[in-house]
């Protein structure tokens, strides 16, 4: 069977993008089951409500959902269970200290191929309060109409 070549996107977290700023992003592995994985190439993955936590020098992603693999039957594993994030003892280390400061948590933004490897990307983030969103909206906004502009006087 050949490898595959570069990155494949199985879910992103464009919720995370607007509720926070992201400072820093680290690539962790998950440890899986194999059923999940064979679910995950088949692109049926969601974390939008999925939240990282530290618990006794380790890291987990919880609420992440990985629906069920259909050919799986005694061997699927509970789709919203607690999965361990594979990390260096510095990465974590690092972590710890950040996520104690006041206001700063830890949220995945996206769940990917790299190689044949299953890899999420977790960011360092800091809430945004409600006119930070709609200063981010409106440079969205005024970005678009740039584009579309520039998109007519082309023509």
């Amino acid at each position: 069977m050949p490898k595959e070549k570069g990155e494949r996107l199985i879910a992103n977290n464009k919720k995370a993008y607007h509720d926070y700023f992201i400072d820093e992003t680290y690539e962790a592995g998950i440890a899986l089951a194999g059923t999940e994985v064979k679910s995950l190439r088949q692109g049926k993955c969601s974390i939008k409500e999925a939240y990282v936590s530290i618990e006794k020098g380790q890291v987990y992603i919880n609420g992440m959902h990985i629906n069920p693999y259909e050919k799986g039957n005694i061997f699927n594993k509970d789709p919203l269970r607690k999965r361990k994030l594979l990390l260096h003892k510095s990465e974590i280390n690092k972590l710890i200290g950040k996520t104690k400061e006041k206001g700063t948590t830890i949220v995945p933004l996206k769940v990917y191929f790299s190689n044949s490897l299953v890899k999420l990307e977790i960011g360092l983030a800091r809430g945004k309060k409600l006119y930070d969103k709609r200063q981010s909206l409106a440079k969205k906004d005024q970005k678009r109409e740039a584009e579309r502009d520039f998109k007519i006087k082309l023509r």
